[in-house]
């Protein structure tokens, strides 16, 4: 009996040592919120001139959406051009491109599939076309179904101005009110931005990038030789690399842009799933040298830490905790007078866990909402509902970590059907309840 509480008390406490930094960054960026400082406080010396990555697979529902809000910036048009890479397109994703104003580079393989290959075309198109990496002071990375806010490039150029090479910025979502699945999604966005990058950015240690609206300096893909960074979460592995080679991401949380969510469990499941297994190769991969460069440049210790628990399995390690007393009640099945014993016990570690976890989560969603609820676009109801399902939304993460450690994943594309308009969206903000 006690060695299952001496068990149980040990994984416990070392679940919050290792994430109690995370406490400190809510901490951190409630008191800057106090403070009201900005980074538009620094206004930009140069106009850098910039171009717009999109990788495209059968998007025309959405791509034109993202193309207008990009041509309606409130910066120079003459220093922003916006290159579709229409990959392996059956559809005219690449038709509506071209009559929007975008630069067009169609790409057909069926062998390396996904945003990474087609990426890595497009930046070596440039390098052909113009001889260099470097015709672009910066890339932005994105994804044909986001949206971006007038003010969303002006707003990145301060921050580029100021020496970041790798730059995030502020996710949120056009579909948080569509259902729990949505609403989980976009309410961990929020969090990830208000919460992770944005203390990261007061802290002045590394933020990181994840998956779409990133800005990167044309001389990072002047070193890779284009995008080298294959694996399934292409973005983890980036920012891992960048962060090993010395480089400061950076976060810029005056520059929104908008998201679709997944709208229906197995879509959600299959790129949550694509996600965990990427987490893994990531983890695997570069783990050790994250642990390395923690004690071998101290002043990388905080973002590689930081890095290297973010890729770390957690949920695996809660799931644990549940599985470890799954079975000492299995173990205690040969023997009912320990099974008496320690059935109550475990039960009660089990439960304690599960309560726990959907706390944490439930308060993680509060913080989020209350900090950011001028941000999201939905009603008062939607966004009261999603403060009890964000917890059971994170909850799923548990059987997809199981399944991603057994499970083969390859990369499938998301369906995208929101045509959702920056005026559409302004709108919304303008008589949202």
């Amino acid at each position: 009996m006690k060695a299952v509480l001496t068990v149980n008390t040990i994984l416990y406490i070392l679940l919050v040592v290792l994430y109690f930094y995370q406490f400190v960054y809510i901490i951190v960026a409630l008191i800057n919120d106090k403070k009201k400082k900005s980074s538009s406080a620094y206004q930009a010396k140069k106009l850098h001139r910039f171009a717009f990555i999109i990788a495209a697979r059968n998007e025309s529902a959405v791509i034109g959406n993202l193309i207008k809000s990009i041509k309606a910036q409130n910066y120079p048009s003459e220093l922003i051009d916006v290159i579709v890479v229409a990959d392996n397109c059956t559809d005219n994703t690449a038709e509506i491109a071209r009559s929007n104003g975008a630069i067009v580079y169609e790409r057909f393989n069926d062998i390396l599939k996904g945003k990474s290959y087609a990426l890595d075309y497009a930046f070596n198109n440039i390098c052909e076309e113009h001889g260099s990496y470097t015709a672009y002071d910066g890339y932005f990375i994105f994804d044909a179904d986001n949206i971006i806010d007038r003010n969303y490039v002006r707003e990145m150029n301060n921050t580029f101005d100021q020496g970041y090479k790798v730059i995030t910025s502020y996710r949120n979502s056009k579909n948080f009110g569509t259902n729990w699945i949505t609403s989980g999604y976009s309410l961990w966005f929020c969090r990830e931005a208000k919460f992770l990058n944005n203390p990261r950015m007061i802290l002045k240690t590394s933020c990181a990038v994840s998956g779409t609206g990133f800005l990167i300096n044309s001389h990072i893909i002047q070193k890779y030789s284009g995008w080298k960074f294959n694996l399934l979460t292409e973005d983890i592995e980036f920012s891992v690399v960048n962060i090993l080679d010395g480089e400061k991401i950076g976060y810029c949380a005056d520059a929104m842009f908008y998201d679709e969510q997944p709208e229906t469990f197995s879509q959600s499941w299959n790129q949550r799933l694509r996600w965990s297994k990427g987490f893994y190769q990531v983890m695997f991969k570069y783990g050790h040298e994250l642990i390395g460069m923690m004690f071998k440049r101290r002043e990388l210790f905080v973002s590689c830490y930081d890095m290297f628990m973010t890729i770390a399995p957690a949920t695996l390690l809660s799931v644990g905790c549940v599985l470890l007393n799954l079975v000492f009640l299995l173990v205690g099945l040969t023997d009912m007078e320990f099974f008496k014993l320690i059935f109550p016990l475990a039960m009660e570690s089990i439960v304690f866990g599960l309560i726990n976890y959907y706390l944490l989560m439930f308060m993680m969603g509060i913080i989020t909402m209350i900090t950011e609820s001028s941000k999201i676009i939905a009603t008062k109801k939607q966004k009261f509902i999603s403060l009890f399902t964000f917890p059971l939304f994170m909850a799923t993460y548990i059987p997809i970590s199981l399944v991603a450690l057994v499970k083969k994943v390859e990369w499938k594309p998301i369906t995208h059907c929101i045509s959702t308009s920056m005026e559409d969206i302004e709108i919304q903000q303008q008589y949202k309840q």
